[in-house]
């Protein structure tokens, strides 16, 4: 660059530079090609950098026109490159997608069947004995409150049935559901008896992880309500449905204790050789349909729970709980 550089000659320059990026611009065929093109241009020691390097040597007062000429400039070449790397990913897509057209008559590459979880299928069976035994599914939160996770079901603040269901607390006063009864509860605020509902799904309770215990497991409640149900149909019921999974089995009934059913009831069934307890039963406590608005002079009903993971480990002889929910392939392509 002369001593003499002219405003005229510095314009002359960027109009020729333009003229010859558009032309190399619209050449490229690549990415990497309009990525050195960049830096040839517009790099620190590109093409425009080394013609306003001469820009100082010009009178202060023509200074900023080439400064404003060369940022027009920029901004064409810019623009010019954002949309022929465009252009050139686009055709380059369009190449791939030709080249790897998919042959839909080809054979397809074996794939191993799925099949259900031991969980999921114990579940399932156990609502179609009940759904065939005339009950209904019903499902609820896991979130829940107090009042329908305690106290609408006979058990009051610092009862010491609390005890027995060590919950999970959360920070807004609500809790995680230490069993599926709260669901029954919600049911019968819209649909008056007669009722006959069973209620499966997940629940919580602090307990330390073993063989036989898990801080997250699943439940069916089971909950009829009618003039004239005594313990009678709830022995009937409850020795039907257990034939029907374990099959023909002796099943006995033990005196025991729930805040929510009186008389209750524990239920073992003899299976190889040796007593099981499976679930638990009883006659639905009267403060519990009194608290619902029913009139137990009228109506009285039974309920009853069981655990899915106690079923299936029993059933197919399973000796760890936590083998349900490591996902071990091995253990699941057995099911």
């Amino acid at each position: 660059m002369s001593a003499t550089v002219s405003l005229q000659q510095l314009t002359d320059q960027l109009e020729h530079l333009e003229a010859e990026a558009a032309q190399a611009i619209a050449a490229a065929t690549t990415a990497t090609e309009l990525e050195d093109l960049r830096v040839g241009l517009l790099g620190k020691k590109g093409k425009l950098s080394g013609v306003l390097g001469a820009m100082g040597k010009l009178p202060g007062d023509e200074r900023p026109l080439v400064g404003q000429r060369a940022n027009v400039l920029k901004e064409q070449v810019q623009s010019l490159m954002a949309e022929r790397l465009a252009a050139v990913k686009g055709a380059a897509m369009a190449k791939r997608i030709a080249a790897e057209t998919l042959d839909v008559t080809a054979p397809a590459s074996f794939t191993p069947p799925g099949h259900r979880h031991p969980l999921i299928s114990t579940t399932e069976e156990i609502v179609d004995i009940f759904a065939g035994l005339g009950y209904r599914v019903s499902e609820g939160p896991e979130i829940e409150t107090d009042y329908y996770n305690f106290s609408a079901l006979n058990i009051p603040e610092h009862h010491p049935a609390r005890d027995m269901q060590d919950t999970f607390y959360l920070g807004d006063g609500r809790l995680l559901r230490t069993h599926t009864s709260p669901v029954q509860i919600r049911y019968l605020e819209t649909n008056p008896p007669p009722v006959r509902v069973i209620a499966p799904g997940r629940v919580y309770r602090r307990d330390a992880v073993d063989a036989t215990h898990s801080p997250v497991f699943h439940q069916v409640e089971v909950l009829a309500i009618d003039e004239g149900l005594d313990f009678t149909h709830l022995r009937g019921t409850v020795t039907t449905f257990l034939q029907r999974f374990f099959g023909d089995l002796p099943v006995r009934f033990r005196a025991s204790y729930f805040p929510f059913t009186e008389p209750s009831a524990e239920v073992d069934v003899q299976w190889r050789g040796r007593w099981l307890e499976v679930m638990g039963c009883g006659m639905v406590d009267p403060a519990v349909l009194t608290g619902m608005g029913l009139d137990p002079e009228r109506w009285s009903g039974f309920a009853a729970g069981l655990g899915v993971e106690r079923f299936c480990m029993v059933r197919h002889g399973i000796d760890d709980i936590r083998r349900l929910y490591t996902s071990d392939q091995r253990f699941l392509d057995q099911f």
